[in-house]
């Protein structure tokens, strides 16, 4: 796979590490991989057609250099993260990998560039809405970015606490989607909305709140970063809402070219059934997210 990089549209390489720290229709399965939580979304027993990729001449994939550890540029200025990878092993599966190329762009040049045949494929995260249905066709989700509860090491809380009128205090980004899922779902716990991350991330650790609520990405790099102190945990598994969250993570491609949908689909559920999804995973999320 030819790797390519606009490096014209990439933050320095100190704000991709803050990045990374700090980010702010098919039933979900889960396996576990050295007690690690990996989602799966492609059942053991579904046999899906085999790809045809004779008449595929090529897959350019596109994406961004500012989401990572989903995609962008390491210390040498090379377009790395899970997405990179994901496709390079998509191509691998499909044996094809000599005939696939992986470039970054600016997010609003997708559109234009689908249609100008300058690439074949997004893989960058774009959410699946009624919008975006009219303009791309999209596979199989390979993952959702779910919402987690953050508490001290040593707290004995459970989520029964949470879901009762405990008087707990439960820290959530103000104006967020986590905020009205918080307050949706747990609707008798004491909310407190925080406008800045950092604060909010500090009251924890402070114990000025007890509980956070948030995006599961986000506070996975924080416990493992050197900012939390090593005093915090997860707390219960996954929240998981396509009303509130999205619909997940999947690849675009052009309106109605089915023939790719197909072939890329195929490709992510032979990377989920012979675990190198799980490896993917495992990799780029060391603490896991769910």
């Amino acid at each position: 796979m030819m790797l390519l990089a606009n490096k014209s549209i990439a933050p320095d390489w100190a704000k991709m590490v803050c990045l990374a720290l700090f980010l702010g229709l098919i039933p979900i399965k889960f396996a576990i991989a050295d007690k690690m939580v990996v989602p799966n979304y492609f059942d053991a027993k579904e046999r899906l057609p085999i790809a045809e990729v004779s008449s595929i001449e090529r897959i350019r994939f596109l994406t961004t250099v500012d989401f990572p550890p989903f995609n962008f540029l390491d210390q040498t200025g090379r377009l790395s993260g899970f997405h990179i990878d994901l496709a390079r092993e998509i191509c691998i599966q499909l044996n094809i990998l000599e005939r696939c190329q992986i470039q970054a762009v600016e997010w609003d040049e997708f559109h234009t560039a689908l249609k100008q045949k300058k690439g074949d494929a997004i893989i960058a995260g774009i959410s699946i809405t009624d919008e975006t249905r009219a303009n791309y066709s999209f596979t199989r989700i390979y993952l959702e970015l779910p919402a987690r509860f953050v508490t001290q090491k040593g707290n004995l809380i459970s989520l029964a606490d949470l879901k009762s009128n405990s008087g707990l205090k439960v820290g959530v980004l103000k104006g967020t989607a986590h905020e009205a899922m918080l307050r949706s779902w747990y609707p008798k716990s004491n909310q407190i909305p925080i406008d800045d991350r950092k604060v909010l991330f500090d009251a924890l650790k402070a114990k000025d709140i007890d509980v956070l609520f948030g995006d599961g990405l986000q506070m996975s790099f924080w416990l493992s970063g050197k900012e939390s102190q090593d005093c915090c945990t997860f707390l219960g598994g996954a929240h998981l809402s396509r009303d509130f969250l999205g619909s997940g993570l999947s690849i675009a491609v052009e309106k109605g070219d089915q023939s790719l949908i197909n072939a890329l689909n195929y490709g992510l559920s032979l990377i989920t059934k012979n675990g190198r999804f799980d490896e993917l995973y495992l990799k780029y999320f060391p603490n896991g997210i769910y």
